[in-house]
C-alpha cells in the first residue's frame, strides 16, 4: 500500500496548501461595509432585472428588492425585463405590479432579438431596458439575488465615495437540495482561492472580472463602453463588461457583498450543470491549465482519501495491514479534518451551512466533470442551453 500512501502525502501537501490559501484569501477580501454616508437625495437608481423564465423566483426578487430600501419612486425605479418567456414569468410580475400598487415597479415585455445581429444570455434584454431605464446608476442584478436591507444605499454610497464607475459585489451562496451541497461550497472555495481582488481592484492592472448577478454602473460609465450591447455576443458578459471598463481607464471594483445579498444560484443538477459548464472555463478565460488544476485537485483532495478509507480500514479489520497503512489512515483522518476546517472556513464567508460535508468525495467528483466538460463544451463548439435556450460562443 505505500503507492496510496504517497498519493495520500501529495493529497495531504495540497489540501495544506489550499486552505492557508483560502484563509489568505478570505482575510485579505475587501467587503462591503456601511462607510460615512453621503447625500444620495440627488441620485436617480435604475435597478435592472432581466427575466427568462424566471416564474420560480421573480416574486421573492422584486419582494426582496422592494422591502430592502425606503427609496422613493422619484430616485428608484425598478425595471423587469421579460426576455420573452415561455413560462408566465411575465404575467406574475404583472400581477405583482396590481397587487403591490408600488409606483417604483415597472414592467417591460421584451422584444424579439433583432435578426442577423448575435445576442446571446441576457445582453438583450438588458440592452432594451438600460435604454428605458433614467437613473444616474444602472444597477443589474439577476432574478435569483435576494437583496437585505439596505443593500441598494449601500453599494450606491460605496461607488459614491469611491467613485467607482462600476461596482460589482460577490453574494452569500443559498443551497437547497443535494447537488448544490455538494457542488456550491467546493465550488465557491476553489474560486476564492484563485481570486485575486487586489489585481482585479488595481486600476493599473489589466485583470478584470465582475459577477453577473451585481453590477452596479455610473451611467456615463455605462454608455461609454456601448454597455451591453458591445457584448451582445458574450456568453461570460459580466467579464467582458469588467474588461471594457478598465480598458476605458474606468474605475472597476468587486467586493464581498454577503452581508447585503444573496442568490440561490441554481436549484436542481440540471440548471448547475448548465450554469457551471457555461461559466468555468470562458470565466478563466479559456486558459486550459486552470481548468485541469480544478479537475485534478478536487480529485485528489477530496474524493481520493475517501476512496481510501474503505480500502485502508478493510486491511486493517482482516489484519493484513502493515506500518504504511496505519499511516496511510492517519493522513486520511487528517485530511478529511482539514476538508472539513475548509468547509467551515467558506461557509463563514458565503453564509452557507456545514450540511452534508462528508459527502465531499461525490462533490470532488461533480466538480471535476464539470471542468471538463466546460473545456469541451466550449472548445468543440457543441455550446450549451439555458433553460432551454441554446447558447453558443464563436471560436
Amino acid at each position: 500500500m505505500i503507492p496510496i500512501f504517497i498519493f495520500l502525502s501529495v493529497s495531504l501537501i495540497a489540501i495544506t496548501i489550499y486552505y492557508f490559501r483560502l484563509k489568505q484569501s478570505l482575510a485579505a477580501a475587501p467587503r462591503l461595509v456601511a462607510q460615512i454616508e453621503i447625500n444620495i437625495d440627488s441620485l436617480n437608481i435604475s435597478l435592472v432585472i432581466p427575466a427568462y423564465n424566471e416564474a420560480e423566483n421573480i416574486t421573492e426578487c422584486l419582494l426582496a428588492v422592494l422591502q430592502s430600501t425606503n427609496l422613493p419612486a422619484s430616485q428608484l425605479e425598478v425595471l423587469v425585463i421579460d426576455d420573452r418567456s415561455n413560462d408566465n414569468t411575465l404575467e406574475i410580475a404583472n400581477n405583482l405590479v396590481t397587487k403591490l400598487q408600488d409606483d417604483r415597479l415597472h414592467i417591460i415585455e421584451g422584444k424579439p432579438r433583432p435578426e442577423g445581429e448575435s445576442w446571446v444570455g441576457k445582453n438583450w434584454a438588458c440592452t432594451q431596458a438600460a435604454i428605458t431605464a433614467k437613473g444616474d446608476y444602472l444597477l443589474f442584478i439577476d432574478a435569483d439575488v435576494r437583496l437585505k436591507q439596505g443593500a441598494i444605499e449601500a453599494a450606491v454610497n460605496y461607488a459614491q465615495n469611491n467613485k467607482i464607475d462600476l461596482l460589482s459585489l460577490l453574494m452569500a451562496i443559498d443551497c437547497g437540495c443535494m447537488a448544490e451541497w455538494l457542488v456550491q461550497p467546493i465550488m465557491t472555495n476553489l474560486l476564492a482561492v484563485g481570486f485575486d481582488y487586489g489585481a482585479v481592484n488595481d486600476p493599473q492592472d489589466d485583470n478584470a472580472f465582475a459577477a453577473g448577478p451585481f453590477m452596479l454602473f455610473q451611467r456615463s460609465a455605462y454608455n461609454q463602453i456601448g454597455g451591453h450591447r458591445a457584448v451582445g455576443g458574450e456568453v461570460v458578459e459580466d467579464v467582458e463588461l469588467a474588461r471594457k471598463i478598465k480598458q476605458a481607464g474606468f474605475k472597476l471594483e468587486i467586493l464581498l457583498g454577503s452581508d447585503y445579498i444573496s442568490a440561490r444560484m441554481y436549484r436542481n443538477w440540471g440548471a448547475l450543470w448548465e450554469g457551471w459548464t457555461k461559466n468555468l472555463y470562458l470565466g478563466a478565460q479559456r486558459h486550459l491549465l486552470p481548468i485541469l488544476q480544478i479537475a485534478g485537485g478536487v480529485l485528489l483532495m477530496y474524493t481520493l482519501p475517501w476512496f481510501c478509507l474503505p480500502i485502508i480500514v478493510f486491511k486493517i479489520l482482516i489484519n493484513d495491514s502493515n506500518y504504511f497503512d496505519y499511516l496511510s489512515l492517519a493522513l486520511i483522518v487528517l485530511i478529511i479534518a482539514i476538508q472539513y476546517s475548509a468547509r467551515v472556513l467558506g461557509g463563514k464567508n458565503a453564509y452557507t451551512p456545514n450540511s452534508y460535508w462528508w459527502l465531499g468525495s461525490l462533490g470532488g467528483i461533480m466538480v471535476a466533470a464539470i471542468a471538463i466538460a466546460s473545456v469541451i463544451k466550449t472548445e468543440t463548439g457543441w455550446g450549451w442551453t439555458w433553460r432551454g435556450r441554446k447558447l453558443k460562443i464563436s471560436n
